[in-house]
């Protein structure tokens, strides 16, 4: 069955074909015959004048996609789409921040439930952010911290250190994403002051503490689960100079298999990531153990996966999505 899919993300003009994983779901959903819109989040409206339970539309445009660096899409005109007559499927693919304009559309396009089916699921979503989500898995992670406080931070260091491990830290923001604002603490906290008093300036909410990991120079696993199923995994190792590995600021990607502490996570997580909707999944893993983050708004990594895999994690997540449309409409 055809499905009429919206995609809601950032400009396709700005999309770096080789590696975007939205770009790759859009290809993998045209091969199978679907038709494809495309929108930006800005131009939601809801209006509670269109009848029962009121009306969600959007200003989206028919396009069409291929592999061709320069030439990738050809898009039709934009006109109001109405994202339960006009449309089966919604993916929700655009990047952060998680702000709360992220947090509103999560609110509107909840209304579509029963109706049209979002992936991820929004209300899932909005309840799980990266940083906080993955706090239900605590006994996977390294020692963390989250406050906004010097003095806490201060004693949270001690803490690491009479524990027996360095002492380096690493902060970073709660909802940010692609490795940015991420700082390296050395032991002595000689920066420490004033990194806290530019993430208090710049940031409303806590951030994120958590013991350096020297194991991060042998790269940060994501691992990919679709509807709770592992589909496929790489290692992200930082680039010359960085500590980062992520692709975005500068890392590289390599081949790579699941160890059994990994398997562990999935397995414990798979179940509850189902349940929620949540449908595309990445989780990050360093030194093959230590779980760091729960990646639920615009995850990637597939491309990277399937190359290396010879798999096909685009159909196995639209394999997900048919399945949950036609039981949706049963």
């Amino acid at each position: 069955m055809s499905l009429r899919i919206a995609v809601q993300m950032d400009p396709l003009e700005s999309v770096k074909i080789a590696g975007d994983s939205s770009f790759a779901l859009m290809l993998s959903a045209q091969a199978r015959g679907h038709e494809l819109f495309h929108y930006d989040v800005r131009t939601l409206a809801y209006d509670t004048n269109e009848g029962a339970g009121g009306r969600l539309t959007c200003w989206g445009a028919p396009v069409t996609v291929q592999r061709v660096e320069g030439n990738h899409f050809t898009r039709g005109e934009y006109r109001l789409i109405d994202l339960v007559a006009d449309i089966d499927v919604v993916l929700m693919r655009q990047d952060p921040p998680f702000d709360l304009g992220y947090i509103t559309a999560t609110h509107l396009l909840e209304r579509l439930e029963g109706q049209t089916l979002v992936v991820n699921d929004p209300a899932s979503v909005r309840n799980a952010p990266e940083k906080v989500f993955v706090l239900d898995y605590a006994r996977f992670m390294p020692p963390t911290f989250i406050a906004r406080g010097i003095d806490d931070v201060r004693r949270f260091q001690k803490r690491v250190i009479d524990s027996g491990l360095p002492g380096d830290l690493v902060v970073k923001p709660l909802h940010g994403n692609g490795g940015k604002a991420i700082f390296s603490v050395p032991a002595d906290g000689t920066n420490l002051g004033a990194l806290v008093e530019m993430f208090q300036n710049a940031w409303v909410e806590p951030f994120m503490v958590q013991p350096f990991l020297p194991d991060v120079t042998k790269g940060d696993k994501r691992i990919v689960l679709v509807d709770g199923v592992v589909a496929g995994a790489i290692n992200r190792k930082p680039g010359e100079g960085e500590f980062r590995s992520n692709l975005a600021v500068g890392g590289y990607a390599e081949p790579c298999g699941l160890t059994v502490e990994e398997e562990e996570i999935c397995a414990a997580m798979g179940p509850e990531l189902k349940a929620r909707g949540l449908v595309f999944v990445g989780i990050d893993v360093i030194g093959g153990k230590w779980l760091t983050e729960i990646n639920v708004t615009s995850p990637t990594g597939i491309v990277a996966i399937d190359k290396f895999n010879g798999t096909d994690t685009g159909a196995m997540i639209w394999d997900a999505i048919e399945a949950r449309h036609a039981a949706m409409k049963r």
